[in-house]
């Protein structure tokens, strides 16, 4: 088949509007298969591994729209290529507002009381983007990735000088005065502060406490590496003092992938001084001992467990998990693989993981033991797939699900595997039915297994509530529907696959984890600034930089939203970038 490609240079679109592109031109007559991506080395790398490797790539840059037709004839693959002009330049003629803003100062006169910028432009550009909202008086929501960390550690200074928040770089959810930022559950308000270096870590601790029955005040990411020796947890530290301050917050929750060591005694200091029941989650670190008033948890779903107790609801018994039985496995099927689109939930699936079966590989690890030498997977294995090495220039999966898909492919042609461990994650800004695509990869999946004489059990946990634009018992019945088993919670099914596979190979041996202690000294928690106690008060009123899905979700919760009309400044031109830079310094 014909493979045709065209190269738009110095054209940006953010990667929503390219992946509803891609998905025009693939139902096209005569499409076998379509990309539409930003020209990064990474897309570029996925374009020629899906087949559609045209010479024209060679004349891309990062900063350059690519498009890529393989279809049944040349005219049908050109044909393709002209309906995706006319998608493009209808898009950004024809939606929205007549006029946007091309800059942050813009858009917060454009916006009397604009109080948080949600960045989410491409990470060589956000730091730029979020030093603006700073200077501009606005806290910042940063969920653009792949952000140097010297340019984390310096708007993190900049904020702390200015009284300001900054959550991220790479922070996927935060919940501000009933507001859902970014990939937000919707839950009731109640007396659980969450602080979270982790977003999925926070949506499941979030969506459990409602399920039990309490409810949350405010949610604060921080992003992944705040809580590293580099960053030092200094967004953590003014998130948490803004939560011993808050009067709706009854009980802190603070939750974290493992975290440095150093740092992490530093926030638990701070913890005993907070004046209200600190629960600690740091997955995969173990307490070497415990102090009055911090209560530490082992998974995100304890963790729910201990807030919402502490917070007066009645959570009842944790739900009897039913071992469901074992297909007859061929001969070698023995091995898990986990295929999660939330980087916090393959955490703690790899530590529940390991306590019954050793060893878990992984790309994102909880020891460096059993750090994957690239991302081909071996024995049990577990993947982020939201980390950066799959999501440099391309959609979270959370917004697209295709990468997960085809990996649950690959995984079932490996004669070895027997169990697929997923995760399923609702909320503003993610995908509008994510099940019934988990559900259509596993069928297909099935079908692989089973060409080949085997058979192969998902198990599943859902991370949202009833009040999610994806209502939380549709998507489950239609995990059900498709076979998949559905577990309460992302522990519970770790529980149940690590059950399935018990006996199956011998355990793994594993490194050790690491250990956390509570000082004996007390820190004193800073003081929060007006402007953080006026955030958290709310209303939130917000300037929006970047994909276009975030804006759509704070209309839909009723805030007040101004987008901003955003482009890569020098048409992404490095020469040209730098020289303005020295200009500008």
């Amino acid at each position: 088949m014909p493979v045709v490609g065209r190269v738009h240079k110095g054209r940006y679109h953010d990667s929503v509007a390219l992946m509803q592109a891609q998905q025009i031109l693939r139902q096209m007559p005569g499409v076998e298969e379509a990309g539409v991506v930003m020209g990064t080395p990474a897309n570029l790398a996925l374009l020629r591994d899906a087949g559609l490797d045209a010479p024209e790539l060679a004349e891309a840059g990062p900063d350059d729209l690519v498009a890529v037709v393989r279809a049944a004839t040349e005219a049908d693959a050109l044909r393709a290529l002209e309906r995706l002009e006319e998608a493009l330049s209808t898009r950004s003629r024809g939606e929205g507002p007549a006029y946007r803003p091309r800059s942050v100062r813009t858009a917060v006169r454009a916006l009397p009381g604009a109080n948080v910028a949600l960045v989410s432009a491409p990470g060589r550009f956000a730091a730029a983007v979020a030093e603006e909202a700073l200077r501009e008086g606005l806290h910042v929501f940063l969920f653009s990735d792949n952000v140097p960390v010297e340019e984390e550690v310096r708007l993190k200074q900049l904020a702390q000088q200015r009284g300001l928040l900054v959550m991220g770089p790479d922070c996927g959810t935060a919940m501000v005065a009933g507001v859902g930022l970014g990939f937000a559950n919707r839950v009731r308000r109640g007396g659980v502060g969450i602080v979270a270096a982790s977003g999925t870590g926070l949506q499941e601790v979030a969506c459990l406490v409602h399920r039990w029955g309490a409810g949350v005040s405010h949610a604060l990411g921080t992003g992944g590496r705040d809580l590293s020796d580099a960053v030092g947890g200094a967004s953590f530290t003014a998130a948490l003092a803004a939560l011993s301050a808050d009067p709706d917050t009854r009980v802190v929750v603070v939750v974290s992938k493992p975290p440095s060591p150093r740092v992490a005694e530093r926030i638990l200091a701070l913890a005993r001084r907070c004046g209200k029941p600190v629960v600690v989650n740091f997955l995969g670190a173990r307490a070497a001992r415990s102090r009055e008033g911090i209560y530490f948890a082992s998974t995100l779903e304890e963790a729910a467990r201990l807030a919402t107790t502490l917070a007066g609801a009645r959570p009842g018994e944790p739900a009897a998990e039913e071992i469901c039985a074992p297909p007859r496995w061929a001969v070698g099927q023995r091995w898990v693989r986990g295929l999660f689109v939330g980087g916090t939930l393959c955490a703690e699936a790899q530590l529940v993981l390991r306590q019954r079966l050793g060893r878990v590989w992984s790309n994102a690890p909880l020891t460096p033991d059993a750090k994957l030498a690239g991302v081909t997977s071996r024995e049990h294995t577990v993947l982020d797939l939201g980390s950066d090495e799959f999501t440099v220039g391309r959609l979270h999966p959370m917004l697209d699900p295709s990468p997960r898909r085809h990996r649950l492919i690959h995984e079932a042609r490996d004669a070895e595997v027997a169990v697929v461990l997923a995760d399923v994650v609702l909320g503003y800004g993610a995908h509008p039915d994510p099940a019934a695509e988990l559900a259509g990869a596993w069928e297909e999946a099935v079908d692989v297994a089973r060409a080949a004489g085997r058979e192969l059990v998902c198990v599943a946990s859902v991370c949202g509530t009833e009040l999610d634009p994806q209502p939380y018992a549709q998507q489950v019945e239609r995990l059900r529907q498709a076979g998949i088993v559905v577990a309460s919670t992302n522990a519970a099914a770790a529980r149940l696959a690590a059950g399935l596979c018990a006996g199956a190979a011998p355990p793994q041996e594993a490194g050790p984890l690491p250990s956390v202690d509570v000082p004996d000294a007390e820190e004193p928690l800073p003081a929060t600034s007006d402007a953080l106690r006026s955030l958290l008060r709310g209303p939130v009123r917000a300037v929006n930089v970047g994909l276009e899905t975030f804006a759509q979700s704070l209309v839909a919760q009723g805030v007040p939203v101004v987008s901003v009309d955003w482009r890569p400044p020098a048409e992404g031109d490095a020469g040209l970038l730098a020289l303005l830079s020295r200009l500008g310094g």
